[in-house]
């Protein structure tokens, strides 16, 4: 899985600094007006180590998740 930043030009995305090939599948989470969440230095800690965690282990539910999101597209 790959995370990429981009904007919208025209009715397309265009990311930065990333090239992905033609009919590459992709989701987009749009950023929205709220403000960004704040977190306490000792959550913040215990959010990077669950994702630390979270990307030492092999496989799991991501490729599961989005091989569900395709019976919606």
């Amino acid at each position: 899985m790959t995370v990429a930043v981009g904007t919208v030009k025209d009715g397309k995305v265009i990311l930065e600094g990333v090239a992905l090939p033609d009919g590459t599948v992709v989701t987009v989470l749009a950023d929205d007006d709220r403000p960004a969440v704040k977190l306490p230095s000792h959550l913040e800690a215990e959010l990077l180590a669950a994702i630390d965690e979270a990307d030492a282990e092999d496989g799991g539910a991501g490729p599961e998740f989005l091989e569900q999101l395709k019976r919606f597209g």
